[in-house]
């Protein structure tokens, strides 16, 4: 490791690296393959027709496509949320940041996480994790990575098997939901809780909207396996055996978005979590999601270029166009009321 190297940013470089060099796909599938529509051979309007817009936090958003948290911390991870941003401000999508711990910490990295320059219009989320709260960080801190990023929300991330997992994990959960409520309280934008790739249940969901969050990011299993992620960071060979039993673990994607729009049907819900093309979004909004996220494609694509990012984004609005229209729905109000079918196994 460089000796002007953190431990934190050598390991946010670990994550993009291992990202997209090995196999850290979750054992388990999202359970959207379970889910089909009906196909309309007469929809009574034309493709042209398909309006994907949406209002979201006072933002307008052509397609109701998340670029998921995934990066930041470290000059290439600069770039990639450059291309990002560049692609989400082409194409009005939102975009979540990743965690922005590593540069309230060392502030020469808060560069990495700027991208306001070259996308002023797209909505966008801070990130930091909820469990920082109970390690020193305050509401201020919060706003500190609201404003470094003049974000428009604040992702607060609730990963407890991943900081399990980490030898140098932070793992004190205790009473984080009142400190969770402080913030919401304090923080003059909207607060959304997420998870990084095992789920969120309704009652948890039910917990973090009584506490004053605005939104759940489900984050569901079925997509990257954290638990994978660390066990390719590992140097002791146990430490790497316990990792990769939790491969399987987590609420599938589409189980937990139907969970929790059931629970608050009045609250947004985020789905992410193995989602790959339009059509896996167009089956969470079916389901009661107001958005898809989205993070390993644009990744691979932002490491190549910001054209490529804004080619991938043209595919899943393409396809989620294609499959509103070859199900009926005219826009997203209608697609939230097509019925799916289960398809049995």
């Amino acid at each position: 490791m460089d000796s002007n190297t953190s431990p934190l940013t050598h390991r946010k470089a670990d994550h993009i690296r291992i990202n997209l060099e090995e196999d850290v796909a979750s054992s388990r599938t999202t359970g959207l393959e379970r889910f089909s529509f009906i196909n309309e051979a007469l929809p009574d309007f034309n493709l042209s027709d398909v309006d994907t817009s949406l209002y979201l936090f006072g933002k307008r958003l052509r397609a109701p496509i998340l670029i998921s948290s995934m990066t930041g911390g470290t000059s290439h991870a600069g770039q990639i949320n450059l291309r990002l941003a560049e692609a989400a401000q082409e194409k009005g999508i939102a975009l979540g940041l990743g965690s922005q711990r590593a540069a309230l910490e060392h502030p020469e990295q808060r560069s990495t996480f700027q991208v306001r320059s070259v996308a002023p219009d797209i909505l966008l989320f801070a990130n930091l994790g909820a469990v920082q709260l109970n390690y020193g960080y305050t509401a201020e801190h919060c706003l500190r990575a609201v404003e470094m990023a003049q974000a428009d929300a604040l992702f607060l991330h609730l990963n407890p098997l991943q900081e399990a997992l980490q030898p140098e994990g932070d793992t004190h959960f205790s009473g984080l939901l009142k400190k969770i409520e402080a913030v919401c309280k304090t923080l003059p934008v909207p607060v959304i809780a997420k998870e990084v790739g095992w789920g969120i249940s309704a009652e948890t969901a039910r917990r973090l909207v009584s506490a004053g969050v605005a939104a759940i990011d489900v984050a569901g299993a079925g997509g990257t396996s954290w638990s994978q992620v660390e066990m390719y960071r590992m140097n002791d060979p146990a430490l790497a055996r316990i990792a990769a039993v939790f491969r399987n673990w987590g609420i599938p994607t589409a189980e937990a978005v139907r969970q929790v729009h059931q629970a608050l049907p009045d609250i947004p819900v985020f789905a992410s979590g193995g989602l790959r093309n339009g059509l896996d979004i167009a089956k969470c909004l079916a389901l009661g999601a107001t958005l898809g996220g989205m993070a390993g494609p644009f990744l691979k694509a932002a490491v190549v270029s910001t054209e490529e990012v804004a080619a991938t984004i043209d595919e899943v609005v393409t396809t989620l166009r294609i499959a509103m229209f070859a199900c009926g729905a005219r826009n997203l109000a209608a697609l939230h009321l097509i019925p799916l079918q289960e398809v049995s196994s």
